[in-house]
């Protein structure tokens, strides 16, 4: 099945806030209920009733009447089918004047603006940051809408942040933080989140002083590493 950007987008997002429901689900159920191409004008025809109805039968329960899923965040789902909610303002990365000696890149998952308050499996996006002691620049904005259709979620979301070495979450399961780390990537629970920029000073504080060994070998190898880092333009995946 073949779908523009915008159209996945919105139909990823719904099932954001739809428990219990993911992307196979509520595409299976919007192909029943549309008659032709799923594109943007199709989401526009889709009703709550639609959605109770569809999920309800899927269930096995005829009529619609005792769908597990609130009416709340059926109104939810169906308002970003339609395409409210969906643009945001996102971060803008910038390309730093140079890459700092001993800088490493970071990852945060997120789901607002410039914030880590995004799980593993789940965040809208990664923010990714060229960190040394002495500095720190935004140089990318990375979309996790495709991997809501991959076959290995969370191998894709790894390969993702490929070029990073610290991954910064709210929470990430074990197979997932096994899949990270076989990338090369050191993942960092921070179950309370924060901002971007106040969590990466965070971590340049303790670059500076007396960073633990794990973080110690990352700065040690880091210049070994420049080609990962190769300067390009910076770039948002909305």
């Amino acid at each position: 099945m073949s779908m523009n950007r915008e159209t996945a987008l919105r139909i990823a997002l719904a099932t954001r806030v739809l428990p219990g429901v993911g992307v196979a689900r509520l595409l299976d159920i919007l192909q029943q209920r549309i008659d032709g191409e799923l594109n943007q004008d199709s989401l526009q025809t889709i009703t709550v009733t639609d959605l109770k109805n569809g999920f309800a039968g899927s269930d096995g329960e005829e009529g619609g009447e005792d769908s597990a899923i609130g009416l709340p965040a059926l109104k939810d789902a169906v308002r970003i089918l339609w395409g409210e909610n969906v643009s945001e303002e996102l971060p803008r990365p910038v390309r730093p004047d140079s890459l700092p000696e001993g800088s490493i890149r970071v990852a945060i998952a997120s789901n607002n603006g410039e914030r880590l308050d995004g799980h593993f499996g789940s965040c809208l996006r990664f923010l990714v940051y060229q960190v040394s002691p002495g500095s720190q620049a935004l140089v990318a904005v990375r979309s996790t809408l495709e991997a809501d259709l991959a076959e290995d979620r969370n191998a894709f979301r790894a390969e993702l942040i490929g070029d990073c070495q610290v991954l910064y979450v709210v929470s990430i399961g074990g197979p997932a933080a096994a899949k990270v780390v076989k990338g090369g990537i050191y993942p960092i629970k921070r179950g309370d989140g924060g901002q971007a920029g106040e969590v990466i000073a965070e971590l340049q504080r303790v670059m500076a002083g007396n960073p633990p060994p794990w973080l110690a070998k990352l700065l040690g190898v880091a210049a070994e590493q420049r080609v990962r880092f190769a300067l390009s333009e910076p770039t948002v995946f909305a």
